[in-house]
C-alpha cells in the first residue's frame, strides 16, 4: 500500500541499498523467530492475532459509551495516547466531531488543561479509558485520580459503569483497583511496549469510540505485515529504514518528516515517539522533526533550503484525496489568480509539493516519498505497522535496543526527589 519513491535520493545511495539484503533478511528472520529481543516483540504477529471476538467486544464497549456518554476522556501519557490520537486526528471530519467527543488526558501536568477539562466535564456525561501497565506513572495516575474523584460524585456506585482500564494482565496498582472495583478491563500484552502498542485495545478503545473502523484499521496492519515480510527490493518498510541508515551514517542526523494535509499532525508526533525514544541510546540515532506544508515553509523553509546540510526529507504524499474543490474564475481578479481557474485544490497543493521537493533536492536535502493510496482507516492500520516494522529494523541497524528506554526514568528520578517522593 506504502510506495516509496526513491528517484529523489543520489543514485549511489540507492545502489548502496542493495548491499543490506542479506543483513536485513538475517534480522528480520530473528525478530520473527525469536531470536533477539523476544521478550518485546508481541506485536510482530498482532494483526493475525486479534480475533474477530476481541474486535466485537471493543465495538461493544465503544457503542456503550457512545450511549451513554458526551466525552470519552482518555487517560495515558506517550504510547498510552499518541497512537489512538493520531489515527483519530487522521480519520476525523476537522470541524464535525462524533457524537462522543474523545478527549485526552494525562499526557501532561498542566494544572490549567486540568482545571479547564474539569469545566469542560462538568455539566456532560463522561466516561473515562485509563491506559497504564502500572498505574503508577505520575502524570496519568494523578489525571485518573482527579477525573476518578469527579466520576465517583456525579454517579455515585454507577461511576464503575463508567471506567474501563487498559492495562497489564495480571499485575500492577491499576489491575488491582479494577479488579477490586469491578471496572471492565483489557489487558496490554506483557510482551508489547507502550509506543509499539497502538493495534492492540490500547489504540482501539478511543479510535471505536471516535467511530473509526477498527477492522478496517487490521485489515491494513495485516496487509502491512505481509509486505513487510518480503525480500528488501519489494518491501518498502525497509526500504526506508536502510535509506536512513545510509544517510545516518554519512553524517545526517536530522529528519524532517512532513505532510501537504493537517491530518499528519498526530501521526508525525507518535513517530516522533516512536523513533527516537526507539533509536536514541549510546548517542546514536536520528532526531526527527516534523512540518505541516505549505503553512511550515512559512516559517521554516528559509532553514530548511539554506541551513546547515545535516538532514534528510521524508514526505508523505497522498494519491487520491476524499474531497476536493474546483476552483473558479472571478471576473475582477484583484488577487492574481485566475490562472488557477479549472483547476482544483488538491491539484495546487500538489505542485506546491512538487515544487517544494525539487527545491530542498536542488538545495541538497535527500528527499524519499511515502506515496499512500488515500487517507482511511485501512491506510492508517497499514501505516501503523509499517512504521513500527520499520523502526525495529532501523534501531537494530544502528545496533540499539528498540524496545527499552532507559534514559526516560532520569527525568522521573530528578523529578520525584524535588517532590518529596
Amino acid at each position: 500500500m506504502i510506495k516509496v519513491d526513491l528517484k529523489h535520493l543520489n543514485p549511489y545511495y540507492v545502489k548502496r541499498s542493495k548491499e543490506y539484503e542479506d543483513l536485513v533478511s538475517g534480522i528480520n528472520m530473528k525478530l520473527h523467530d525469536g531470536s533477539i529481543h523476544s521478550d518485546w516483540t508481541g506485536w510482530l504477529d498482532l494483526p493475525n492475532q486479534i480475533t474477530d471476538g476481541t474486535i466485537d467486544r471493543v465495538e461493544a464497549t465503544a457503542a456503550r459509551i457512545r450511549a451513554n456518554s458526551d466525552v470519552l476522556l482518555v487517560v495515558g501519557i506517550g504510547g498510552s495516547y499518541l497512537g489512538s490520537a493520531a489515527g483519530i486526528d487522521m480519520l476525523s471530519n476537522y470541524f464535525e466531531k462524533s457524537d462522543t467527543e474523545v478527549i485526552f488526558v494525562g499526557h501532561n501536568i498542566s494544572s490549567q488543561y486540568i482545571a479547564e477539562l474539569v469545566k469542560y466535564v462538568e455539566n456532560k456525561d463522561f466516561s473515562i479509558n485509563v491506559i497504564s501497565k502500572s498505574g503508577t506513572t505520575l502524570e496519568p495516575a494523578l489525571a485518573f485520580r482527579i477525573f476518578k474523584n469527579i466520576l465517583e460524585s456525579k454517579y455515585g456506585e454507577g461511576a464503575k459503569e463508567r471506567i474501563i482500564a487498559t492495562t497489564d494482565p495480571e499485575s500492577g496498582a491499576l489491575r488491582q483497583l479494577s479488579e477490586g472495583m469491578e471496572y471492565e478491563t483489557y489487558s496490554i500484552p506483557r510482551n508489547i511496549g507502550g509506543r509499539y502498542s497502538v493495534l492492540t485495545p490500547v489504540g482501539l478503545i478511543p479510535m471505536a469510540v471516535a467511530g473509526i473502523d477498527i477492522k478496517e484499521v487490521i485489515a491494513g496492519a495485516k496487509e502491512a505485515f505481509v509486505d513487510s515480510s518480503k525480500s528488501l527490493d519489494a518491501n518498502a518498510a525497509y526500504q526506508y529504514a536502510v535509506i536512513r541508515d545510509i544517510y545516518y551514517n554519512e553524517g545526517k542526523k536530522i529528519e524532517i518528516v512532513a505532510g501537504y494535509d493537517p491530518k499528519f499532525k498526530m501521526l508525525f508526533e507518535w513517530m516522533k515517539q516512536l523513533f527516537m525514544e526507539s533509536e536514541g541510546k549510546q548517542n546514536k540515532g536520528m532526531f526527527m522533526a516534523s512540518c505541516n506544508f505549505t503553512t511550515d515553509l512559512h516559517s521554516l523553509g528559509q532553514y530548511i533550503q539554506e541551513g546547515p546540510r545535516h538532514m534528510i526529507e521524508t514526505v508523505f504524499a497522498v494519491k487520491n484525496v476524499k474531497d476536493d474543490i474546483l476552483i473558479k474564475t472571478d471576473e475582477a481578479n484583484l488577487d492574481g489568480l485566475n490562472y488557477l481557474s479549472g483547476k482544483s485544490v488538491s491539484e495546487v497543493n500538489n505542485m506546491a509539493m512538487l515544487g517544494t521537493i525539487n527545491a530542498h533536492v536542488d538545495g541538497g536535502v535527500p528527499t524519499i516519498i511515502l506515496e499512500l493510496p488515500k487517507i482511511d482507516a485501512k491506510s492508517f492500520g497499514y501505516m501503523a505497522y509499517f512504521f513500527m516494522k520499520s523502526c525495529a529494523m532501523s534501531s537494530i541497524l544502528l545496533d540499539v535496543d528498540p524496545f527499552n528506554q532507559p534514559g526516560v526514568e532520569a527525568y522521573k528520578k530528578n523529578m520525584f526527589k524535588l517532590l518529596g517522593k
